[in-house]
């Protein structure tokens, strides 16, 4: 028993000892040592350890191990925290792609108004795409953005030089800009394209190259559906204008043709019963959005009359109600004996043999005046 109590007072006495130098140790390092040891910006880790324990080894190792980490682990955290809120302000920003301007601004009109004059179907199809797609495209950007500070925040911390890795993104990203001209043209052109909303999936535009039904737009192509059936992938950048053919709405444009002996005023009755019928059809009504309008004679062409009629229907419609118009307007034509008129000439026919003999100096009798007659092809 005197044995182990012997023991335990020594030991006592051997870590008041070792608290006591301990504390003298504390004592004599300065905060111009721990700069020198630590660094410039002493990490509390490595500060707090070399003035507790003495030993320059054991306080760079706390810094290298626990320090370090921690500060890794918190620019990671609010690199992520970023990256979060950084998507749910983009989404709540692109959401205000889902509708039209139009329709946002009517949008209580619109609810008391007829089925007609709704939303039609290739409007939220178009939004949609264009919210998703500008959406991906900022919530990459910024990703990349807040990532890439990080990632240099994180290196600094390991006392990595930034100078020459900043220098060589720097020449990289000039290099790439002059291989990629006509890539980053696509990409700024394909941007400007969705946001300005100048077409969408569903809409028949007119690029010049190729035209028909947009099956897809990213910001790079736009890929077009002609009416034969052929994909056309067309580089935004090339996309120099482009007219859109089924935006919101569009008109059905018809010059109907009618002999010249022809009563104006009886054929433009008659058209525009017949654009009435159609516009008052159970079916087909739906597809015009306002009451038909019989412009009146629009040209003298060679064979005949023309008489403008416009309908304003439902996007992407006007082929389907025009061709409707055409089939009725034959048979009511037909119905009140107005002439479709069809290619006539005149054709000046003269005999052989009309000369002048200007060798005697005598004028030698004119030929018989020229016949005229009128000639028709063929159907």
């Amino acid at each position: 028993m005197a044995a182990t109590m012997t023991v335990l007072s020594s030991a006592i006495a051997s870590l008041l000892s070792g608290a006591t130098s301990v504390l003298a140790q504390q004592a004599v390092w300065s905060d111009e040592e721990v700069v020198q040891i630590c660094g410039e910006k002493p990490g509390i880790a490595c500060g707090f350890a070399l003035r507790r324990t003495g030993n320059e080894y054991l306080a760079k190792a706390a810094d290298f191990l626990l320090a370090k980490p921690l500060k890794i682990a918190l620019i990671l955290l609010l690199a992520l925290l970023a990256t979060r809120l950084a998507r749910k302000g983009i989404r709540r920003f692109v959401d205000s792609f889902e509708q039209p301007g139009v329709q946002r601004t009517l949008g209580t009109i619109r609810d008391r108004t007829p089925a007609a004059l709704l939303t039609t179907g290739p409007v939220p199809v178009r939004s949609l795409q264009r919210a998703e797609t500008i959406g991906a495209v900022l919530r990459s950007v910024i990703s990349a953005v807040i990532w890439t500070v990080a990632l240099f925040t994180i290196l600094a911390e390991f006392a990595i030089n930034l100078g020459p890795l900043i220098a060589g993104a720097g020449i990289a990203g000039v290099a790439l800009g002059f291989g990629a001209q006509s890539l980053v043209k696509d990409f700024l052109s394909g941007m400007f394209m969705l946001v300005e909303d100048q077409f969408g999936v569903g809409d028949i535009i007119d690029v010049g190259d190729a035209s028909g039904v947009v099956e897809g737009v990213s910001l790079r192509t736009t890929r077009i559906r002609d009416v034969e059936g052929t994909v056309w992938h067309v580089p935004n950048g090339t996309i120099s204008r482009v007219g859109n053919q089924s935006q919101q709405w569009s008109r059905a444009l018809i010059d109907f043709e009618v002999a010249y002996d022809t009563d104006t005023d009886t054929a433009t009755r008659v058209i525009k019963d017949v654009a009435d019928s159609v516009w008052q059809d159970e079916e087909l009504g739906t597809l015009v959005l306002e009451e038909p309008e019989v412009w009146g004679v629009e040209a003298f062409g060679p064979d005949g009359v023309a008489i403008r009629l416009v309908l304003k229907t439902s996007p992407s419609a006007q082929w389907k109600v025009m061709r409707e118009l055409r089939q009725r307007m034959k048979e009511a034509f037909d119905a009140h004996g107005i002439e479709i008129p069809f290619p006539q000439r005149t054709v000046w026919v003269r005999p052989d043999g009309a000369s002048h003999d200007a060798s005697d100096g005598a004028e030698s009798s004119l030929a018989p005046p020229a016949s005229k007659a009128r000639a028709t092809p063929a159907s």
